[in-house]
């Protein structure tokens, strides 16, 4: 068949994506599995808030009693947050997920038979809720490291999407659920079947046949991965952006989920169904964003769909202030459901893009972190706000404030131009160190010469501050440029490392980032042969 010249000129197509590309993920088998174990445990999750909550009013009719409830939930994601992401990165993450699941069915037998034998009270029911929060703090890094293992990358913020709506679906489920359970047959049973379910997840997640990759160097120690972890986020300017987004925008969201008890009880004819009522709206207004985001970043970009959602949560949550009736607040919560996971969701995939796979699970257990402890402060916040205001102005200043400040944020907190390549370097990038090590168990100093043009130096010395950041995010606990005083195009890196191991693992740790950036080190260095390496133990 003859061409057409004039078509053949043009462009190719633009291909467009399904109609139903937030649900493409789901065509994966593993995908869906592990998909719907997530689902399951986050029904679950909602269904023992309730119960608990429901019990310990039971229990005392002491304000302070109930309220620890929420905070012995949540106060284990603070202490064991970065310890659960080293654990979830230097183990087997299939088998911590499944120990985590019968971690959390072992919690609820154990409150099943206390309540079986009439043994529970107000201090057992705190101590087992403290239990199982440890199982969900534990839980959530692994999971949100798994992820991007199963999908490729242009499939992951609708991976991530599909994780939302499972967060959301269950915060409808769960407590319906458990509503039932306890007007039906008894706490009792709330806790039986979270038992089941977590007990059949975890053999759910037993079929998933990962294939193990090996460990040439042995596991990490704890203490160094917790302290690799904390030093790759420091080191990342697009993580430390993307902390200090998520922890301006739950500061501020927070306000709403926080107050919607009283916002409930303040409508007319408000009881214990409206605020069903408005929290279900809020979980469907989320789900319905998910379905559309595919289409909103064609439109947008991140931080254009950042900002936009922030002002619509801003007018939504001003919609809730103001609203006298439930068909005036609900739509309002449905649009703040549908804002809030626009930017969540936006914030996780760019944290999930900017992590190498080795560090993964530490990086997005501190971003799990700064949520949990950006709600809990704003939910301490707008409260105090509301008792010496009112209800009504305690949303309206979240909902001003939080457009006004994420603006400034977006503008003054950079993340640099464009996104790393965080895929691992190519196998053979570097003849790296000898794999015979030392005999000894110092400290490592290494010292890499580099001879420059002194006219160029101001160039190189900027490329050596990002060697910087990119050695400690290796894993280095010192770095230095040293510049020769008699002899001006000489300087000298100088590295630090904690042992041999530790230097040998800073060579597997390196991404396709870093191998470009060692190509833009080496390109000033003007000597006849490389840059000589010299390695160095320090005596004990």
């Amino acid at each position: 068949m003859p061409i057409n010249p004039e078509e053949s000129e043009l462009p190719p197509l633009k291909p467009r994506p399904p109609k139903l590309a937030a649900l493409e993920p789901l065509r994966m088998p593993v995908f869906r599995l592990l998909w719907s174990t997530w689902l399951m445990a986050n029904v679950c999750m909602w269904m023992s808030d309730v119960a608990s909550a429901w019990m310990m009013t039971t229990l005392t009719t002491s304000p302070i009693w109930v309220a620890l409830v929420q905070t012995a939930s949540t106060l284990p994601v603070f202490l064991l947050g970065i310890p659960s992401g080293a654990l979830a990165d230097i183990l087997d993450r299939r088998r911590w997920l499944v120990a985590t699941q019968f971690w959390l069915a072992g919690t609820a037998v154990v409150l099943c038979s206390a309540i079986a034998m009439d043994m529970i009270n107000a201090p057992l029911l705190l101590a087992l809720t403290f239990a199982n929060g440890i199982g969900l703090a534990l839980r959530w890094p692994v999971f949100s490291a798994i992820v991007p293992e199963l999908v490729t990358r242009p499939l992951l913020p609708a991976a991530m999407g599909l994780n939302g709506i499972a967060m959301n679906a269950s915060r409808i489920i769960g407590p319906l659920l458990a509503g039932a359970l306890i007007a039906s047959a008894g706490t009792v049973w709330v806790f039986a079947l979270n038992a089941v379910l977590s007990i059949a997840s975890g053999f759910v997640i037993l079929r998933w046949r990962r294939e193990q990759r090996p460990q040439p160097l042995g596991r990490e120690r704890l203490i160094s991965a917790m302290r690799v972890g904390v030093q790759f986020v420091r080191q990342s300017p697009r993580m430390r952006a993307v902390l200090v987004r998520v922890a301006v925008s739950f500061l501020h969201s927070s306000a709403v989920m926080a107050l919607l008890p009283l916002i409930a009880r303040g409508l007319d004819g408000g009881d214990a169904g409206t605020f069903t009522l408005l929290l279900a709206a809020m979980g469907a207004g989320a789900i319905v964003a998910v379905l559309c985001l595919p289409r909103l970043r064609e439109r947008w970009s991140r931080d254009q769909l950042v900002l936009r959602g922030t002002l619509l949560l801003s007018l939504a949550t001003a919609v809730v202030a103001l609203a006298p009736h439930v068909w005036l607040a609900a739509p309002g919560c449905f649009f703040c459901g549908a804002a809030w996971i626009t930017v969540a969701n936006s914030l996780s995939v760019s944290a999930q893009l900017s992590l190498p796979d080795w560090v993964r699970a530490r990086g997005m257990s501190m971003y799990q972190m700064g949520i949990m402890g950006a709600s809990a402060a704003g939910a301490a916040l707008w409260g105090q706000v509301a008792t010496l205001s009112s209800l009504t102005i305690s949303l309206l200043v979240a909902a001003a404030s939080g457009t006004v400040v994420m603006a400034l944020v977006l503008r003054y907190v950079t993340d640099g131009p464009g996104e790393d390549d965080v895929s691992p370097a190519q196998a053979g990038w570097s003849a790296g160190p000898p794999q015979a090590g030392p005999g000894e168990s110092g400290q490592v100093v290494v010292t890499v010469e580099y001879i420059i043009d002194p006219a160029r130096a101001r160039a190189f010395r900027v490329v050596m501050q990002q060697t910087r950041r990119a050695r400690l995010s290796e894993g280095a606990i010192a770095w230095e440029l040293l510049h020769d005083m008699s002899q001006p195009e000489r300087y000298l890196e100088h590295i630090v490392d904690e042992s041999w191991t530790e230097h040998l693992r800073r060579f597997n740790r390196a991404t396709a980032a870093d191998l470009a950036l060692r190509e833009r080190r080496l390109a000033f260095h003007k000597g006849e042969g490389p840059p000589v390496v010299t390695r160095y133990v320090v005596q004990r």
